[in-house]
């Protein structure tokens, strides 16, 4: 058998250590969205499970910038998270309740209209624009951890436009998170502490792509 070499060693030790160590911060940032989503039932719970989701919007971008940082300077996980939150923690407050507040808007008046005459044009309209307004969000998400100094209206304009116009990459990120949050409903545990940094490590790379046209050189996140 051939002996593995210590640089493939040390990479994978890398590798795993940058995954559980992103995993175990994420949770600690989102854990009143978890023990909501495991605790309680989400159709009696709605409302507070959408504040959750957006108190937990500054652990994604923090994690959004580990992955950054790890590429391009080598700082540890876990020291990037604080840095990351750090920088990125109010824009990302206002993203995710923005993105919370409209997706709520709009899947109520899809409920409410389901069942009207004019639910058959305005009801595949509204679930549309709720794709797009949680595909913009996660885009916003990816671009204030590669740019925190950047404009609000700069970056969710950019995470609009570039979300449509590069739509089979925007659905690849969807359907990665879909993925994420089938797994997180049967099986929590591995979930939220496995396979969380993974599936947000494949939306970042795949949003920093769909925003390469805009973003600047890459520079580290500073103090």
């Amino acid at each position: 058998m051939r002996r593995i070499s210590h640089g493939f060693a040390s990479t994978a030790f890398d590798i795993v250590y940058l995954g559980l160590a992103t995993s175990v911060m994420l949770v600690v940032a989102s854990l009143p969205l978890l023990l909501l989503a495991i605790g309680t039932d989400p159709v009696e719970s709605w409302p507070y499970l959408a504040v959750a989701a957006a108190l937990a919007a500054p652990g994604i971008s923090a994690a959004f910038t580990v992955f950054r940082e790890h590429g391009h300077t080598g700082v540890g996980p876990f020291r990037g998270f604080l840095r990351g939150y750090r920088a990125t923690w109010r824009k990302a407050l206002a993203i995710g309740a923005g993105t919370a507040v409209l997706l709520v808007v709009l899947l109520v008046d899809v409920r409410a209209l389901s069942a009207s005459a004019v639910g058959v044009v305005v009801v595949p309209v509204l679930l549309m624009l709720s794709v797009l307004t949680l595909a913009a969000g996660m885009l916003s998400l990816v671009a204030i951890a590669e740019v925190p100094i950047a404009r609000m209206r700069d970056v969710v304009r950019a995470a609009v436009l570039l979300g449509v116009r590069r739509w089979y990459l925007t659905l690849v990120s969807l359907l990665i998170g879909a993925v994420q949050i089938a797994l997180f409903a049967n099986v929590p545990a591995i979930a939220a502490g496995v396979t969380a940094s993974a599936a947000l490590y494949l939306i970042w790379a795949n949003g920093r792509y769909t925003l390469r046209p805009v973003l600047p050189a890459p520079r580290p996140v500073t103090d």
